[in-house]
This record gives C-alpha cells, sequence and structure tokens, in this order.
C-alpha cells in the first residue's frame, strides 16, 4: 500500500480550520465563505486520514455506551463495537498536501451575482471560472467578478438547496418561468429583505426578497450537497425556508460530552470474558445451558474458564452485555455528579498525578468560608472532556435533556446525519479537552425550601406558559433556571480575577430535581481548556477558593443591569414578548458568549438568584449578599 509521501502532491487548501471547530461552527453540512467562493462542509465520505490510518481513537466507553439506545434514530449503522468510534478529526498540512489527508468541500452555492451589472445566474451557465475566481463579461470589454449569493433554501430537516430563483421571480405567472429567463439581484443600500429585488430582464417580472419569507411555497426536495452525488438526496415534505448563508441560525451542532472518570474495577470474571478470543465465543450464549454446552466442546474455553460454575458466567456474560449496549448505563451527569461528590477531601502537599484523566478534590470548609446555600465546593486539577458531534440542524437548535442527552426518537423533526445512512463511514468526529474547574454544590435543604416558596411556584407557572408558547423540547424547570443564571454570573464574576477570559470558561449544569429516578442534583460545573494543550496554569482552581468574594460580585453584578427597570420586569409570557425563555435577562446581565453557555443563553432569569428591581424578593435564592 502506498504511503502517503508517495502521493501525487495537489494544489493548497483554500482555507483552514481548527480540528475542534470541525465538530462546532465547521462541521458536515456548515457553510464557510473562503476567498474567491463559498463552500459546505463534506460529510464523513469527504474526510481523508490516509490510506495507512483511521484517525486519532478519542474512545470514551461510557459516553459510548449512553449513545447507543440514542443514535438508532439518526445512525442505525454505526459500528457500536469499533475502538474508533470516535474519531479526531483529520489534520492536514498545508504546506504539504495530499488528496487523502483533510476534508473536503464542496462548492456551495452554486448560483452568483455579478459585482458588476448584478446579474444572477448559475455559475456553470453565465460565468467563467479564471484562476478560481468567477468573472462575468458583462459588455464589449468589460468585465467583474462574480460572488457566490448570500441566501440560499433550507428546511428544518437540515436539507440545503440552491434558493429557487427561477420560479421566484416568477411568482406571478402561472407556470413560475418564461421562456428565457435573465435574472438581476439588486439591493438596495440598507440591506433589508425589501429592498432586495431579484427581477428578469426578459418579461420585466420580479419579486422582493421579503415575499419570500411569506409566499414562496416550494417543496424541499430532500438536498444534502454535503454528502455528494444524488444518490444522497431524501424524502422530506417540508417546505423550503429563506436562508442567509452566514446567518447565525444556519448552523447548529448537536454536541454530546463527557468527562473522562476511572473506569469501576470490574469482577476477575469479567476481565477475563472481555478477552476478544473468549468473547467472539460467548457473546451469544443466552443462558447457563448454552454455556455448559460451550465448555463441553470447546477446550481452550473450559481451560480459561476454570474454576467458574455455568451459572457465574452466565451471568458475568449477561452484564457485560449490558454493559456493551449501555442497558445499565447510568445517565452522564448523574454518574459525574457522584462522583465528584464523592471525591476524597484535599491534602495540603498533595499533588493528583500529572499523567491522570481526572482528579477531583473536597476543600475542607474550615479552609474556605463558604456562604449559606452553598454546601461544598469541590476542585478540579485534571479535567477531560470528550466532546462528540451526532449530528445537526438548521433554523432553530435541538435542546438536550438535562443530563445532555438527545433523545432523537422523541423528536418531530430529526436533525441532520452526517453522513449517508448505509455508507461504511461508521464513527462519529469527536474533540477532547484538557483544563481545570471548580465545581460549587448548593445546599439541596436550601434548594428545596427555596422551590417551594409561593413566589418561586408563581414564576414557574409564568415561565412554563411562556416556554409553551414555542414548546422546544422539555421544559427544563425553576431549578434549573436558578442554576443556569447562576452559573452565568459567576462566569463573569471569575473571569475578572482568574487570567482567562469570560468566553474561555464553559459552564456545565448538574441540576435534577427530587422525585426523579436518579438521585437530586443542584450543581455548577465551571471549567477551562482548549483540544490544542496540555492543560492549564491553575488558576481557576486557585481562585474558586475565593468562591464567597466570587459570588459578593456576581451578586453585586445581578441586583442591577444597565436595562432596568425593562429588563428586571420583562414579563416572557406576556403577548408582546419575543424572549419567551428568559425572564429577567438580557445582553447588559445575563448573556455570555455562546461558546461558554450550554443552553444558547436561553433558560436565564436573574430575579430568581439576587434580588431585582419591581421584583419580589422572595424570588431570590440568595437574598441576602454572601
Amino acid at each position: 500500500m502506498a504511503s502517503p509521501k508517495k502521493q501525487k502532491r495537489v494544489a493548497r487548501p483554500e482555507g483552514q480550520l481548527r480540528q475542534s471547530q470541525l465538530i462546532t461552527t465547521f462541521g458536515p453540512g456548515s457553510m464557510v465563505d473562503l476567498v474567491d467562493r463559498a463552500v459546505v462542509i463534506g460529510g464523513l465520505e469527504h474526510w481523508g486520514y490516509g490510506r495507512e490510518s483511521e484517525g486519532e481513537p478519542l474512545d470514551d466507553a461510557r459516553l459510548r455506551r449512553s449513545l447507543i439506545p440514542r443514535l438508532k434514530a439518526l445512525h442505525p449503522d454505526l459500528d457500536l463495537a469499533r475502538s474508533h468510534y470516535f474519531r479526531k478529526p483529520p489534520e492536514g498540512d498545508v504546506r504539504d498536501p495530499f488528496p487523502s489527508i483533510g476534508v473536503r468541500a464542496l462548492e456551495f452555492p452554486r448560483w452568483f451575482v455579478c459585482q458588476g451589472c448584478q446579474r444572477l445566474a448559475r455559475a456553470v451557465d453565465q460565468f467563467e471560472n479564471k484562476a478560481g475566481r468567477y468573472r462575468h463579461q458583462c459588455g464589449k470589454n468589460v468585465s467583474n467578478h462574480a460572488i457566490p449569493v448570500r441566501f440560499v433554501a433550507a428546511c428544518k430537516r437540515g436539507h440545503l438547496a440552491d434558493f429557487p430563483w427561477v420560479p421566484f421571480a416568477h411568482l406571478d405567472y402561472e407556470d413560475n418561468t418564461c421562456d428565457r429567463p435573465e435574472l438581476h439581484l439588486k439591493e438596495g443600500a440598507t440591506g433589508d429583505l425589501g429592498r432586495i429585488v431579484v427581477s428578469c430582464s426578459n418579461c420585466g417580472s420580479w419579486q422582493p426578497m421579503s415575499k419570500a419569507k411569506t409566499a414562496a411555497p416550494f417543496d424541499c426536495r430532500g438536498d444534502r450537497p454535503w454528502l455528494g452525488g444524488r444518490n444522497a438526496n431524501d424524502d422530506c415534505d417540508l417546505k423550503l425556508e429563506l436562508l442567509v448563508r452566514t446567518g447565525s441560525d444556519a448552523y447548529f451542532s448537536q454536541v454530546v460530552s463527557a468527562l473522562r472518570l476511572p473506569e469501576p474495577e470490574a469482577d476477575p470474571l469479567r476481565k477475563r470474558i472481555r478477552d476478544k478470543k473468549l468473547w467472539d465465543v460467548l457473546k451469544d450464549a443466552k443462558d447457563e445451558a448454552a454455556v455448559e454446552m460451550l465448555l463441553g466442546i470447546i477446550g481452550f474455553l473450559r481451560e480459561s474458564l476454570e474454576g467458574f460454575s455455568a451459572t457465574q458466567i452466565a451471568t458475568a456474560i449477561q452484564k457485560e452485555r449490558d454493559a456493551t449496549t449501555g442497558a445499565t448505563e447510568r445517565p452522564l451527569r448523574s454518574a459525574e455528579f457522584e462522583r465528584i461528590t464523592t471525591a476524597p477531601v484535599e491534602q495540603p502537599g498533595v499533588l493528583p498525578d500529572p499523567d491522570a484523566d481526572f482528579a477531583a478534590y473536597r476543600v475542607p470548609s474550615k479552609r474556605i468560608d463558604l456562604p449559606k446555600g452553598v454546601s461544598n465546593l469541590f476542585v478540579v486539577p485534571e479535567l477531560r472532556e470528550v466532546r462528540v458531534q451526532v449530528s445537526f440542524s438548521r433554523f432553530d437548535s435541538v435542546s438536550a435533556n438535562l443530563q445532555g442527552e438527545f433523545e432523537f426518537e422523541s423528536f418531530k423533526v430529526k436533525p441532520a446525519p452526517l453522513t449517508m445512512p448505509g455508507g461504511n463511514q461508521k464513527w462519529l468526529p469527536a474533540a477532547e479537552v484538557r483544563g481545570e474547574g471548580i465545581f460549587v454544590q448548593l445546599d439541596e435543604a436550601a434548594v428545596r425550601s427555596w422551590e417551594k416558596s409561593p413566589a418561586v411556584i408563581d414564576r414557574a407557572e409564568k415561565l412554563l406558559r411562556a416556554f409553551e408558547v414555542d414548546a422546544r423540547g422539555e421544559f427544563p424547570g425553576i431549578r434549573f433556571y436558578m442554576l443556569h443564571s447562576l452559573a452565568h454570573l459567576l462566569v463573569t464574576a471569575i473571569s475578572l480575577e482568574c487570567g482567562y477570559a469570560a468566553s474561555a470558561l464553559r459552564e456545565r449544569i448538574y441540576c435534577n430535581p427530587p422525585g426523579d429516578v436518579e438521585p437530586p442534583m443542584a450543581a455548577i460545573l465551571i471549567s477551562t481548556g482548549t483540544t490544542g494543550s496540555e492543560g492549564t496554569l491553575g488558576g481557576l482552581v486557585e481562585e474558586g477558593r475565593r468562591l464567597r468574594r466570587h459570588l459578593k460580585e456576581a451578586w453585586d453584578m445581578g441586583r442591577l443591569c444597565s436595562n432596568d427597570p425593562v429588563c428586571a420586569q420583562h414579563d416572557p409570557s406576556s403577548e408582546a414578548s419575543d424572549r419567551r425563555t428568559e425572564g429577567a435577562a438580557c445582553h447588559g446581565c445575563l448573556y455570555i458568549a455562546e461558546c461558554s453557555c450550554e443552553r444558547f443563553n436561553r433558560y436565564l432569569d436573574r430575579a430568581l438568584v439576587v434580588p431585582t428591581i419591581g421584583n419580589d424578593p422572595a424570588l431570590a435564592f440568595f437574598k441576602e449578599r454572601p
């Protein structure tokens, strides 16, 4: 097999992306602007690792077992037993590129606009490609560059297509066309859709782009250009909608993440049957009788499991099978919450193992002054988080449950897959973040008492009524609103002292109301880390020991917003409200960088954390300054 070094060299790539960006902002199906054209990032079929490589594995058994029962609705053909089930995106070399290494992008949209005469047409029909740039011959001895049109069409299932320009320009015609359409796209000075007009110079028909938002009844054909080829198209019964390809609603990546926790030690018998040679024989044994039969006819099996009865072996096989399929796997964040809250007490002078994936310690209360309402502070000097992209959506984000998991089976409109269903790419792209964090656990008794307050119950009902207007998944509950708002205030307060920018900090909410199957949770993990380094400098952990000071700063910031009293008295359940998922929250107080927030700055209300203008002080969890 030929080495990549012996392959034919190709032209240098036209753009570069960080590997971590390929599972978030610029994953498969996202649109990217290059210098002279626009492209859509190819699906996993277009990701190349070289002929002798399958990429760097980032497998995490706990995350894999959690995803198994949920991904059936999106990726039924994924090979869930592979060791390379999660892979780091390919790393190309811009100085020495090869065709089989890197991420391929496909040209999209295919319609371009002349910068001189505003001629609108498919690139292959009207424009000439000169040295990688399209040009249009506007007239005799006059030519201009052509640029990709900024409007495309998509549906809520993620399908993507060129906007149907010819039918749209001729909406008033019975057959939506003319005998020789010649389209032009003219934009006003303001960029308002009502001032952008597509017209046909042949028949004189024209339409404002604002009409595309309200009266463009074009069917979606299920186009998936990121997968390549007509065979990639899907059946779809939705209508196409106008989409600005550089808009913030053009791409929402669904990412599931898990902290790398030490795997619990399995019993000796389960360790033994995990041997591939033994497991290949035992994995289909359903009961004790089947095990006895195998032991009687296969000598090496009998010798390897000598000393164990058929009953013990059958029980171990069933436990291993359940663990492999995720049948007995605990929810992601419940397992992490339990692991962190049972961490040992921090001992002076004892450093964590630098090679460890995870280390957490409880800070003794005698060393720190915890305010009322906070039960424990844990420092996490060693933290690794695996993030895996499972799908993406357009126009609106898809909400995960409180455990950070997506229940795709219950979705009415499922998001788009990253690979061709039934294809050969049976894996998912992933990234690993290494860093540090602090874990703040609230007093469960204090949280329950606060939840039972009449003012809080009334506020919860108001937020629920507002939430039901848009109905995005399940209502997260008043406890989540409070924890999420507190996390945003703490991120802003801590960033002023810890040496990291606010956009470098990230929240992880541990919320579970009482009465659920899993134990109740009320905690926040604030962490920092990157995919391109071997850890952090410890500034966040050290600032965590000064928690009371940061809570005071957060309390002061939350008390008053520059937009008060309008912000503090915002009623999301009002018919005039355009922010149905937020109470007292806006850019002046609670909103932070979206890369730091798990919920796109939704489900926030600072009146539930601190007293605010015009609201009942009984709403606040911290009624007094910590």
